[in-house]
Order: C-alpha cells, then structure tokens, then sequence
C-alpha cells in the first residue's frame, strides 16, 4: 500500500505522453475542495470543482485549490465533469472559470439548477453547461464517459465511468447504499457490467470509513421526522442543508401532516425550495408555504419554520433567531428548534455557541442522537465500501475524499475485500498516479497543487497575508521604534506591543529586548559600509525573533521602524 507523504516528488508543468494520468487538485488528506484529474494525450477530464470551509477564520470563507495547472494545459481540457450539487463538490466553480477556460460544465438535474443560481451572483460567467441522464455517453479522442445513478444526501448524484484503452475508471462521487431510497437505487446492474468490462481503477468516497454503523435510510429519517412533529405542540423552528432537498420535502410532509403551514427563511434555503419545486422535487398542496405577512396570524402549533444555520453560520437565520437579531422571527416560549443535520468539521463550536443562545432565550432544542433520528448521513460507512468494492472489483484502487486516517482505513477495507496490496495507493494532492501499457504502473511524479484563500468579497487572499494572520492570532506583534539622525541611533529604540505582552508587568522583559535592538542597530551601523534599509531589517528582525524566543517561547511578529527625527 503506497504511504502518503513518503515521497519527494519532481513537479512536472506538462506531460507529452500517452500515458493514463490521474492525481487530484484536491479532496486528499482534508474534508472538501474536491478536484480530480484524469488525463491521456492531449487531453484532460476534471471531475468536481469544490470549496473548503477554513477551519480556522483568519478573514477567510472559502478556501479552493490552486488551479495553476489548469491553467497551464487548458487547452487540454474537454470538459468539468460534476458528480452532484453539494458546495464541496461546485462551489468553486466560479472561481475555476475566472482563472481557466472550460469549454463544457457536464451536470445532472439539481446540480444544473444549484451551478446557474452559484454563477449568478458573478457578473461575466457563462460557461456551456450540458445537462447529462443516467444513459448519457460522451466520446472524445481518448476517453468515452458515462455515468451510474448513486444514493446520496442531494437528488441526482452520480459516479462517473471513464473508459480508457486500459480499461474503466470509475469514480464514485460520494455516495451511500440506502435499500430503501426515496428516488431509485443505486444502478447495481452497471457497476456489475463495469466490473466484467474490467475496472482499472477505482476512486472512492472514504468519509465514513471510520465508520461501522450502516447508514439510516432517508426513509426512515423522514418517519422519525414525523413521529417528533406529532408530538411537538409549539411552534416548529427546523434547520438542515438547504441543498438537502429530500429532507426538506420530508419537513413538508410532517408539516402537512399536523396541520402546519410551512415559511421559509434564509436566502439559500428560499432559492433551493424555489427551484426544488420547479422540479418537482419539492411537492405540497396549494396553501402549505406561507409569507413572512401571513405566519404572525396562525397560531404556534399550526407553524414550521424552515431556516438555514444548522452550522451554526453566524449571519444565517437560525443564528440571527437565536441572537435576537432577526427581524421577522422572535423566540416564544415554548418554541422547539430541531436540528436536521450533522456538524460539517471544525462547525461544532459554532454550532454548540447558536444551541446554547438557544437554550438561554427558553428553547426546546431537538438534534441528532440515537433517540432522535432527525439527520443521516450521505456517505458509506465499512460495510458500504466494502459493498462497492466487491461489486466493482477493481484491479487497482485509489482512496479519494478524506482524510489521512479515512483514506488509510478505506485502503484496508480494500484488503480485506481482497484488492492486492500492493495496488492500493494513498496520494497527496499533486501526486500523479501513471498507467502505462504492459501494466506498469507508477508514482514519480507530482503537479503543481496548493491552496488559494477567499475572502468575503471573493478576493484572493496571498498565503502570506494568512500566515501574518495567524502569527498576529497566536502571538501579536512587536514594533520597534529607532530615532535617527544621518543613519545613526539618536537613543534608546522604543517598544511597542500588540496582543504580546502586557508592558507595564513585563518591565524586564521590555528593558532587555530595547537593548538587544540598540545593540544590533549600532553593531550594523558601526560595521557596514553602505547602510541599506532593507538588509537592516532583516538582521533585526530575525535576530529579535530568536532572542524573544529563548524568553517567552513565543514568535511575535516584529517590525522594525527607522525614523528620522531632527
């Protein structure tokens, strides 16, 4: 089983061979921002374009992967392939399409809906989108692609087959086996004709191959849903994924139920119900959704609110609710708030913080747990993988969509179902996977991979400005002030401090840290023979940084400022 980070790797800008390629941009070692790449000859298939939510903020909101070589071989691109709509799958798109041209945008109903609504809030982006079936083929120079149907937590998902003159490469999208689904099972019959066609490669979800439970079925949740809403005499205040289409179609049908009329709140949310229903995803009788003017005149037990902020964002409804600060929706007494989701990683605090203000302002609070079903999730636990690898049988197998632990785990899952060793690979972003013909198979190379930072007005962020970011976090700054006059120290620099220290109980400190930089200044002055700014800054800062090191065992940032004074 090859080891992630075992290997240093030459990076390769262009590849001339006709050798199948596949590496991911994204989506290894990490939750999210899933990009990967399948290549041959003078041309290259992507499959997703996702985000990542930072876990830690820094000013950022979305973090996607360094696209550069992309942009160095598009004009190699045929086509951005999508598995289904979920942000972490399309949520970069947009900023793909800014940096790189992509000829067609291949995506399966919902998905379709989700890519125009992301690409409307961005002036000049109208890429060619090509909405794709189940029985859809698409034929290029090297490569045939079709799809299978998957089970997952969002209509229309799918895995996608790439025929290769090697054989099929099979990605999985993320999927699940739910046995009894609310639209259609997972197409069994392909993968089985895939298997006998024989499977090159496979690349799988891996999120839940930590763990063993099998994953409830969305039917099943939709009972429990029902059974909480019978029981529930106050006002219903109910959260989950707005992209969640099935779940929220199971909220209407509680509502509907008990007697409930149904408003939405939150931008993401409005829109996913809006286009859910011109699809017929999301159906009730005429009269069930209701304006923000009609809801204040029904009483609390005929009310469900659907909002958005099951992860605790704070300018989502549900926040803003538990706040005070929203302006249609104030807690009453007796209000209960159901959690229809599962904590995207590094959300939990967020979400304990809105669950907690929930509590504070009288709230009944229902989430997740064994007693309460209200979510389950989209991703295959052991057994699952296990189920997908014995019906696909791949001759080789690549762990995609998780973390270190999660890929290292499906690799064995893998073993077990029994995939040689030997053929399993466990890859960092970058590290190109190579088939060749006569069945040489072989890592030596990587491309260029990374990430970029989006702030909130969909700027690049240098990675330089975040790691100044985090330093100001961890350790704050240190100033440091030289008078001058002619290049030479009129007296004693001065210390300014910044989330480091607290000046007047660290009097030592201060005194020993002045003078060390008095010292360094008049040793550079007394020693060079062309005084230049830039080369005395670095001597001070880095000697400074070592100095308060050996102190505080802290790495403030330092800033040397030269001023002349007369």
């Amino acid at each position: 089983m090859t080891n992630i980070n075992s290997r240093q790797l030459p990076i390769v800008e262009h590849f001339n061979d006709k050798n199948i390629k596949i590496f991911a941009l994204g989506g290894l070692d990490e939750i999210g921002k899933n990009m990967y790449v399948v290549e041959c000859d003078d041309e290259l298939i992507i499959i997703d374009s996702g985000i990542m939510f930072p876990g830690d903020n820094f000013g950022i909101d979305y973090v996607i992967p360094d696209y550069t070589y992309l942009k160095d071989n598009e004009e190699k691109i045929v086509g951005l392939f999508i598995t289904h709509g979920h942000e972490d799958h399309i949520g970069g798109i947009p900023y793909l399409l800014k940096k790189v041209n992509i000829p067609k945008i291949y995506a399966c109903g919902l998905a379709v809906s989700l890519i125009r609504n992301k690409l409307s809030e961005f002036r000049g982006l109208n890429p060619d989108i090509v909405e794709y079936t189940n029985n859809s083929v698409f034929k290029f120079k090297n490569f045939e692609v079709t799809f299978f149907k998957t089970n997952h937590s969002i209509p229309d998902s799918s895995g996608i087959a790439i025929k290769t003159y090697l054989g099929y490469i099979l990605h999985t999208g993320d999927f699940k086996f739910d046995f009894t689904p609310l639209s259609g099972h997972t197409d069994y019959a392909k993968l089985t004709k895939f298997s006998e066609a024989g499977v090159l490669c496979l690349l799988a979800d891996s999120t839940n191959a930590l763990v063993t439970k099998f994953a409830t079925s969305e039917k099943k949740i939709g009972e429990s849903i029902k059974s909480i809403f019978a029981q529930i005499k106050g006002r219903i205040i109910i959260s989950t994924f707005a992209s969640n289409v099935h779940r929220v179609q199971q909220i209407v049908e509680a509502s509907v139920q008990e007697g409930r009329k149904v408003i939405v709140f939150g931008r993401s949310m409005e829109k996913a119900v809006s286009f859910s229903q011109k699809l017929k995803y999301i159906t009730a009788p005429a009269g069930t959704f209701i304006t923000a003017k009609e809801f204040p005149h029904l009483p609390p037990d005929k009310i469900t609110i659907l909002s958005t902020g099951s992860q605790g964002e704070p300018l989502a409804a549900l926040s803003r609710i538990a706040d005070g600060s929203h302006k249609q929706i104030k807690l009453l007494p007796g209000d209960t708030i159901v959690f229809s989701s599962s904590p995207i990683p590094g959300n939990q605090e967020h979400i304990n913080r809105t669950i907690n203000k929930l509590y504070r302002a009288g709230a009944n609070v229902i989430v997740n747990s064994p007693l309460t079903d209200t979510h389950t999730s989209g991703h295959a636990s052991e057994t699952e993988l296990k189920i997908m690898l014995s019906l696909v049988k791949p001759e080789h197998f690549f762990p995609i969509h998780g973390e270190y632990a999660m890929l290292r785990r499906h690799g064995q899952l893998a073993v077990d179902t029994g995939v040689d060793p030997k053929k399993i690979h466990i890859l960092d972003n970058g590290e190109v996977l190579t088939f060749a013909p006569g069945n040489k198979v072989f890592i030596k190379n990587s491309v260029k991979s990374g990430v970029i930072y989006i702030d909130e007005n969909n700027f690049d962020v240098d990675n330089l400005v975040i790691k100044e970011r985090k330093i100001l976090s961890d350790d704050g700054m240190v100033a440091v002030v030289f008078p001058t006059q002619a290049n030479k120290l009129a007296k004693t620099p001065t210390l300014i401090s910044r989330g480091f220290i607290y000046m007047k109980d660290s009097e030592n400190l201060v005194d020993a840290i002045q003078n060390k930089a008095k010292a360094l200044y008049d040793e550079y002055y007394s020693q060079t023979k062309k005084f230049i700014l830039t080369q005395l800054n670095n001597v001070i800062t880095n000697a400074l940084a070592d100095f308060i090191y050996e102190r505080t065992e802290r790495k403030p940032m330092i800033v040397p400022i030269v001023m002349n004074v007369q």
